[in-house]
């Protein structure tokens, strides 16, 4: 019998400017389907996955709610709450609104709608044996540092790693990291990086080149050719 409880928090706060829309990118149509909606159907179909909080605009709480959750026929979505001025408030509001009754969690970014069903397994199978794992790909490009538009050095990529989401956690651990570094005012880009400031070891697990973090509008392009043969 099942004992842990597993939930996911999907944030899709963001405004997307980069995208140039009237609406954030996360509600953007990729084959005919809002962006977002793909991403939460990954989760609502995982058996790994128990519960789902979805983090959006302010604004967007009430058409997140009736074009997608409620127009898709999501079960496992039990709260819609709105975001903060940050990706990092966001992921912090939507851990505090989970149950304390948590095992674990993953953090997802919402305008990822490729993970795949066997790496959110894999995830929730290893974070049992620690209390940090994330996906992460192999660099394969040549990476050079950057110092008022001059290279500075180039960076050895062995093991310069991509670090993608869904990243999973002990539930009460992040959540206190995550209080920890509001407290501190202390930004990080992810919440591995939170985890690493303080003091957590972070396993890293191999991610999937098609689980791509859609920004721009030439990844609307890739995003339908990735779904054509999903």
């Amino acid at each position: 019998m099942k004992t842990r409880r597993n939930l996911a928090v999907i944030v899709a706060s963001g405004a997307g400017t980069r995208m140039g829309s009237k609406l954030p990118k996360q509600f953007m149509e990729i084959g005919g389907k809002p962006m977002l909606a793909l991403t939460i159907e990954r989760f609502e179909k995982s058996s790994s996955i128990d519960e789902i909080v979805l983090v959006v605009c302010e604004e967007y709480l009430t058409y997140a709610s009736q074009a997608i959750i409620d127009k898709s026929g999501f079960k496992k979505v039990h709260k819609i709450i709105g975001g903060g001025e940050t990706r990092q408030e966001s992921v912090l509001a939507g851990l505090t609104a989970c149950p304390r009754t948590t095992d674990h969690v993953c953090i997802h970014d919402g305008v990822r709608p490729f993970v795949r069903d066997s790496l959110i397994q894999m995830l929730f199978d290893e974070v049992k044996k620690t209390q940090a794992v994330i996906p992460a790909i192999k660099v394969t490009e040549t990476l050079k540092y950057v110092d008022k538009e001059m290279i500075s050095k180039t960076l050895p990529r062995d093991n310069v790693y991509i670090a993608q989401t869904p990243q999973v956690f002990r539930y009460l651990s992040i959540l206190d990291i995550h209080r920890k570094a509001a407290e501190a005012n202390y930004e990080a880009t992810d919440d591995a990086m939170l985890a690493e400031q303080y003091g957590m070891k972070v396993l890293v697990v191999p991610g999937h080149y098609d689980n791509i973090k859609i920004t721009r509008p030439e990844d609307i392009i890739l995003a339908e050719e990735i779904l054509k043969r999903w």
